[in-house]
């Protein structure tokens, strides 16, 4: 093979990129600017942990790497919900015993994907590499490689290189009518630890996905094998009420005590945490053309940096990285078309899971403790019994079916969700829905 790829960034779908290519005979190297993470004290990237779904474990299972990655997982059934009392209530994600969802820490998927790129012969990379810039005229990289500017020619150019992206600054630089937009939440995130018992155990429930919700602002949680949890603050950026004013210990302290005093109960070591972990900016990117005269293309934040909240950031450029793969032919040679197909069957679907992203945020900080909501999460899990395949919950669709796009979740949820509110308009409980109008009301959905 003749062509040899160079993707930018090897973080988790760099990699796995590599894993597709090599598969298919092509030569590839990975260039990654920070350490091994194998060999050093590396951070793993914006998070600690994350939720794997049934798009990246499709695209996993596609390369063999479903069972390892499996090994590293701890499955969540849903929501467990905590008030100020300390009472809490599960909201489950799904149905069956099969549809949970799958905490992974990052750092360790990660590596394992390291090391099953650099396990292929066609597979070199670099570490300490860190791209600079790309120029599309003439197809070349520039490296900062361990304090020495290196420059690189390229054949094809796969930038998998996060929501800052060099390669797309590169094609921005040089594409005409290239779009490209950035939207920040008035809210950031901070990380914190709750950290395993005493016999080494579970302070709280292991299985879930905890939240504390407060209308205005969350914090949520996520078990790690060894028994800790990452909790998550999501709060408002400036004014009043913002992590601008959790300036001292005492107001940190305070807070916590006031607005999460179950989960502060377990966090020993809060404050030296909270004023030691940086504080993170949540934004949404979306961008367009994909990809440059058949020389580069963008795949996951670099084409489309995603907000938390639906648990697809990862899992959606996983699914880039099977969709892409199933365009190439082992002797590719139109990459043009190739890029161009790719674009046009991710670009849609990628601004669909961008909106529903944010979406969820308000859902899981506003909603999760409205009667309303709940009410229609019970007669929708209900439908979907009654009229399996013909009403299925929105965040099924988004999380447990990696069949549906998620523009087509997304349109199908809007008109469920004006089937529901018809449904539940006038009622308080499940029991007082008339199922006969309620089937009546689906059939229009198409």
């Amino acid at each position: 093979m003749s062509q040899t790829i160079d993707i930018i960034g090897a973080g988790l779908t760099g990699p796995l990129m590599a894993i597709y290519l090599s598969r298919k005979g092509f030569k590839v190297r990975l260039h990654e600017g920070r350490d091994d993470m194998r060999k050093a004290a590396v951070g793993a990237g914006r998070s600690i942990n994350l939720a794997l779904t049934a798009r990246g474990m499709q695209s996993l299972d596609e390369v063999g790497l479903k069972e390892p990655v499996m090994q590293l997982c701890i499955p969540m059934t849903g929501r467990m919900v905590h008030d100020l009392a300390g009472k809490t209530v599960l909201q489950p994600y799904g149905q069956t015993a099969a549809e949970v969802i799958y905490a992974v820490s990052r750092g360790r998927l990660n590596m394992l994907l390291l090391d099953a790129a650099a396990a292929n012969k066609n597979v070199e990379i670099f570490f300490n590499r860190r791209c600079r810039s790309y120029d599309v005229d003439s197809n070349t990289l520039v490296f900062d490689d361990s304090g020495v500017e290196t420059k690189v020619q390229v054949d094809v150019v796969i930038g998998a290189d996060g929501a800052w992206s060099p390669t797309r600054r590169g094609m921005m630089a040089k594409l005409d009518h290239f779009n490209y937009a950035q939207e920040y939440l008035d809210y950031d995130y901070k990380e914190l630890t709750i950290p395993p018992a005493k016999d080494g155990g579970f302070r709280i429930a292991r299985d879930v996905l905890h939240i504390w919700p407060h209308k205005s602002f969350m914090m949520i949680a996520l078990p790690n094998t060894e028994g800790s949890f990452t909790c998550t603050l999501f709060y408002p950026r400036k004014g009043p009420g913002s992590f601008e004013t959790l300036n001292t210990p005492a107001a940190v302290e305070a807070f916590f005590n006031e607005k999460f005093p179950d989960a502060a109960a377990h966090m020993p070591d809060l404050t030296r945490e909270f004023f030691s972990n940086p504080t993170g900016a949540l934004v949404t990117v979306k961008c367009s053309p994909w990809h440059a005269r058949g020389k580069a293309v963008l795949v996951g934040d670099a084409a489309h940096a995603l907000v938390p909240f639906f648990a697809q950031g990862m899992n959606s450029g996983f699914e880039d990285c099977r969709v892409l793969n199933g365009l190439i032919a082992a002797d590719e040679k139109d990459w043009e078309g190739v890029f161009t197909r790719f674009t046009a069957a991710r670009k849609a679907n990628a601004d669909a899971i961008a909106d529903m992203a944010v979406e969820n945020f308000i859902e899981m900080r506003d909603l999760v403790t409205d009667p309303h909501f709940i009410l229609k999460k019970k007669v929708g899990f209900e439908l979907e019994k009654r009229w399996p395949g013909k009403f299925i919950p929105r965040y099924s669709m988004v999380v447990f079916r990696a069949d549906i796009p998620y523009a087509e979740a997304q349109r199908r949820g809007r008109l469920q969700d004006k089937v529901l509110e018809k449904i539940c308009a006038n009622i308080s409980s499940p029991e007082q829905v008339d199922w006969e109008k309620a089937g009546e009301l689906l059939q229009n959905i198409a």
